[in-house]
């Protein structure tokens, strides 16, 4: 199980997150990615993420997506975005999505990776967890609640 602590903060974590399209949000969650980090660059971080969009959506269904990129930086980094109306994003089940967790991960981790999409895969897996993350209110409440389930799920 990965320590979601390590890479997400509530600082990277909003709640009613206005966008009306999948661009858009992936603009909003580049920027917030790289707040407080000169490594890494808003635009090249959007391009990324839109090219890994184009090899097929990273929408799991049930109004969740998981947009992830390898970009050159130090660290894995994460955002957990609660957007106010839920965007298409082409998932599967063709349903609308308004959670979305957004990461980067350095060229070179593979396993780290896979065992993130693993763990979220599980948390947003259950619809009762998923109903927890949208009644939140505000934006640390959103983490809170995220964390939270993360804490469970270790147990």
């Amino acid at each position: 199980m990965t320590d979601i602590t390590h890479i997400l903060s509530q600082e990277r974590t909003r709640n009613d997150v206005p966008a009306r399209s999948r661009k858009r949000v992936l603009e909003k969650a580049s920027d917030l990615l790289c707040e407080g980090n000169e490594q890494l660059s808003g635009r090249t971080l959007f391009d990324e993420l839109l090219a890994r969009e184009r090899l097929g959506s990273t929408g799991l269904g049930d109004g969740v997506a998981i947009p992830h990129c390898r970009i050159a930086c130090d660290e894995i980094r994460a955002a957990f975005l609660k957007l106010k109306e839920p965007i298409d994003y082409d998932a599967p089940d063709g349903q609308p999505v308004d959670l979305l967790f957004v990461f980067v991960v350095p060229t070179a981790e593979n396993h780290a990776h896979l065992e993130v999409l693993a763990d979220l895969a599980r948390i947003f897996g259950e619809p009762d967890n998923r109903a927890r993350l949208r009644r939140a209110t505000s934006s640390t409440e959103l983490y809170e609640e995220l964390i939270g389930l993360i804490a469970s799920l270790a147990a």
